[in-house]
Formats: C-alpha cells, structure tokens, sequence
C-alpha cells in the first residue's frame, strides 16, 4: 500500500491506497516548506493525520506540495516525511502534481488555479516547461491569494463598494488594522489573501466582484497561457477556479483557449497514475 499526498499553501489531502482502493483518507493544514520549518512540518502531520496513517511501514510515500519545486525544499519536505513514516518517500512539486492529476498519462496543457497559480506543458509523465508563476507578490494571476490581494487593497484604499467593504468586515471581524497585521506580520500570508477571496465567490453577482475576478483570469491567461502553444486547451484544477468556473468560463471565451477539463482537486488522478507503478 501506498501513501499519496496533495498539498497546496492551505491545505494537504491524503490518501493511504492499495492499487486504486482507498483505504484511508484525510485531509490537514497545508505544509509548503517556504513558509514552515522541519519541525513544523512533523508537527502537522504527526498531530493531524489519523493513526491509521502510522500502523505500518508502506511501500511509498508520495508527496506533491506548493513550495516543493528545489531541490533544497525536497529535502526538507522530504526529511519531515521520512522521519514520520519511515517509509521510501519521493517528493514533487504541486504542478507535477496538478499535472498527473489533471491528465495522469496523456500530454497536455496543465494549470493551477487556487490558493496559487502555475502551468506547465506536460509529456504524460514530466514537466516539459513551465512559466514561474513568482508566487503571490510578484505573480500568481488568478489565484485566490492574487484575488484577495486586490480586495483587500480596494477596501482599505476606499475603492470597493462601502456596502461589500461593510459586510467583508463584519463577515471575517477585522478591522484595517488586522488585515494589515496579518497581511504583513502574519506567518501564511498567501493563505489569508486567498481564504478572503472566498469570500468574493459568494458575491459574483456584484459587478465589481464579477470584474475583479475576471481581469484576475485575464492576467493568468494573458501572462501565462499565452506564453504556450494553447490550441489544443487547457486542463485547470484549483478551488478557486472552481467556484468561480462561469466567470473563468467567460475569461477563456474571451481570451480564446478551451477549459477542457475543470477539478477541485488532482488526488483522483494520482491515485490512477501511482496504482499500477
């Protein structure tokens, strides 16, 4: 049996499989080595996933994570897993991840849309290329914490709607102060930026909701969708690009790429590739 995990900035989904049966599944805070130290990292996952994960030593552990691209953050990630499981680990990035998950052998154009965003062309087995998404300060387009980056900056500079401004307030109770402690001090502020913009999704019908999400897609595909060949689609997975799938329905239309496939999660399609390898 093996141990397949899937984990973005805010989230980890695990499954314990044998072939494509799932045995256990479960899911804890993100782990992304950039932001969180070794013994962080143990500490998530020792204290957060169920026991069943630990009765035995399995025959892999594979981890795909945000943060997880060098080679550097591998062995950290790496070295909390094995400590944990003690147990043949082999760690990857989320866009590989994103990748096998969206398309398992098939090549094909891959993209991320959650908590971050990324793509890549992919060859049914590895990345072939990959624009750097330069993560939520310099890139990211699209994402939920690039959504909420801009949400946040239009509340507090006066420029979103007083009436949604007023009811994000109430919604999260924070107040200027807060958001910029947390944006700034906090220790995930991609996190935060991106649990803000769930709120957006639930708000779509504002017009300026609705644009600001949309010109969010429009930078995705235009500074990062266009930098491939596209002719043939896109595959995304992401949350984000799920709750707000007709507005990145409306985005591709206009931009001219087909969204050939759309998921929450890559874990269904990693569970197809792994069981036979």
């Amino acid at each position: 049996m093996k141990v397949i995990a899937d984990s973005s900035t805010t989230r980890t989904e695990w499954v314990l499989v044998d072939g494509e049966r799932i045995v256990e599944h479960a899911f804890t805070t993100g782990l992304n080595p950039y932001f969180q130290s070794r013994r962080d990292l143990s500490h998530i996952i020792r204290l957060e996933l169920p026991e069943a994960f630990f009765r035995h030593r399995w025959e892999h552990v594979h981890f795909y994570g945000a943060g997880c691209a060098g080679v550097e953050k591998k062995k950290v990630m790496a070295g909390s897993l094995v400590a944990q499981f003690r147990t043949p680990v082999t760690v990857e990035s989320d866009l590989l991840g994103a990748a096998r998950g969206l398309l398992v052998r098939r090549p094909g154009l891959a993209c991320i849309l959650g908590t971050g965003s990324n793509s890549c062309t992919y060859d049914g087995s590895e990345i072939t290329r990959n624009v750097p998404p330069l993560g939520y300060i310099l890139g990211d387009e699209g994402s939920g914490a690039y959504q909420g980056k801009r949400f946040v900056a239009d509340v507090l500079k006066g420029l979103a709607p007083e009436g949604l401004s007023q009811l994000f307030f109430e919604h999260f109770s924070v107040s200027p102060e807060m958001l910029l402690d947390a944006v700034y001090s906090g220790t995930m502020p991609s996190r935060t930026l991106a649990g803000y913009s769930e709120f957006l999704s639930d708000h779509l019908d504002c017009e300026y909701v609705y644009r600001l999400v949309y010109d969010g897609f429009m930078s995705f595909f235009e500074r990062n969708v266009a930098r491939y060949d596209y002719s043939a689609g896109i595959s995304v997975v992401g949350r984000t690009a799920v709750r707000c799938r007709k507005v990145l329905g409306d985005a591709a239309d206009a931009f001219g790429v087909a969204v050939n496939k759309l998921a929450p999660a890559s874990m269904p399609g990693l569970i197809e590739y792994h069981c036979n390898d």
